[in-house]
């Protein structure tokens, strides 16, 4: 948090209930984390002490399940397999972009491969593909060319709605020695979770995505897709949106609501807002179950094109108590502006933005909207701040049930 002595000002420099109380409970999630090994010649593998009813803390906020606990995940994982007939499980890690890499395994080596891993080359997860010239960057580097060990966080299994007898599993990377991979944006952001939590704080947020579904003018003009929240526009492809709407449910990721956006083709997306980690994890389940579901009804969904158009991610989050009960950027005096730790909060965004926006826009493609020499107003990113102003990469909302939030738009 940034320390200021008076409010901050000027520029330069989704809506629901809140969740209930057991939310916070459900997000401590169980992860398995591979022990230090003597060599690096073989994947790590958890030892489970037997005699204990307890769960391990570490450090960066993941949490190592004893035995008991392991149990009743995989009884309640085993059930679900039975039940749907599962022939194949993905463990999934996201990349440097946020996108989603994976290696699949039969279903009847899921237990083995909770406890001992599943490896995968380093370079699938670091490094930059450049789709211009269809290679690979750095990709004689020494450190890309070892392994990684996919570690199974339990919690997020789920059968996949849009993929025939299947289900997912998100992981956490370590090295084959037992070390977190720091480069990891899951890990990385349950590191700030921790020190956030250390705090004293916790954080509510939900995404807010826009992308491109290709295909759609040959049913409806492109041309006449520009109005947005258009009713007649939303309906145009129910049986799509539909089973996307319910896919992501069935995963955990609740959808608020959806609609039309500003350009053809283009729809928008409103997560209900969940605390800890939960919110990222439904922001990569969409990325990929979008195009999954796509490409059963023969179109093509894009986050990203080079033709102008602003798909965006918007992250809406407030600070609230570590028990989840107080909004701390809401006063009770009913006025309707920033507590003192909310203005502090958005200090330490405005002052930051620069190294934030690296995180946002990793890619050279992503970093056109910051340039200074940008010469489309409408596209570039100026770090400004308002309240109910949708035009700011900081925009302040104190409407709404959930209170007081902060829409970053960077």
């Amino acid at each position: 948090l940034e320390d200021v002595s008076k409010p901050v000002v000027g520029a330069g420099s989704a809506d629901s209930c809140r969740p209930k109380d057991d939310k916070d409970s459900e997000n401590q999630t169980t992860g398995i984390k591979p022990s230090p090994l003597k060599t690096a010649a073989s994947a790590p593998c958890r030892e489970f002490n037997t005699n204990s009813n307890h769960t391990e803390n570490t450090r960066d906020g993941t949490q190592i399940p004893t035995t008991p606990h392991l149990s009743s995940r995989m009884k309640h994982i085993k059930q679900e397999m039975a039940k749907n007939h599962l022939q194949f499980v993905r463990f999934e890690a996201t990349d440097l972009h946020g996108v989603s890499r994976s290696k699949s395994i039969p279903a009847h080596f899921f237990q083995e491969k909770v406890i001992h891993g599943v490896c995968m080359p380093r370079g699938y997860l670091e490094l930059i593909p450049n789709p211009k010239d269809d290679e690979v960057d750095h990709i004689r580097a020494t450190c890309f060319n070892s392994d990684i060990v996919l570690m199974p966080e339990l919690s997020t299994f789920r059968v996949l709605p849009w993929a025939e007898r299947t289900a997912r599993v998100i992981c956490d990377t370590f090295t084959v020695t037992g070390e977190p991979l720091l480069t990891s944006p899951r890990y990385i952001a349950k590191r700030q979770l921790s020190q956030l939590q250390d705090a004293g704080f916790s954080l509510l947020s939900a995404f807010i995505y826009d992308f491109c579904i290709f295909a759609v003018p040959e049913i409806i003009n492109s041309k006449t897709i520009s109005f947005p929240a258009s009713t007649l526009l939303n309906n145009h492809d129910q049986p799509f949106i539909q089973e996307l709407v319910d896919g992501l449910y069935h995963t955990g990721a609740n959808v608020e609501s959806f609609s039309s956006s500003t350009r053809p083709g283009q729809m928008e997306i409103c997560f209900l807002p969940e605390f800890g980690i939960s919110a990222a994890d439904n922001a990569f389940t969409l990325r990929t179950g979008v195009k999954e579901v796509a490409r059963k009804y023969n179109y093509i969904t894009s986050f990203f094109i080079e033709t102008g158009f602003c798909n965006s991610g918007i992250l809406s989050h407030s600070l609230w108590d570590v028990g989840g009960k107080k909004n701390m950027f809401c006063s009770n005096s009913g006025v309707e502006e920033l507590t003192i730790t909310g203005k502090k909060w958005l200090a330490g965004l405005l002052k930051h933005s620069a190294a934030l926006s690296c995180l946002m826009a990793p890619a050279v493609s992503c970093r056109k909207r910051y340039s200074k020499e940008s010469k489309d107003l409408k596209e570039s990113v100026p770090t400004t701040w308002g309240y109910n102003d949708n035009s700011c990469a900081f925009n302040i909302k104190c409407h709404g049930e959930k209170g007081s939030r902060i829409e970053n738009k960077l």
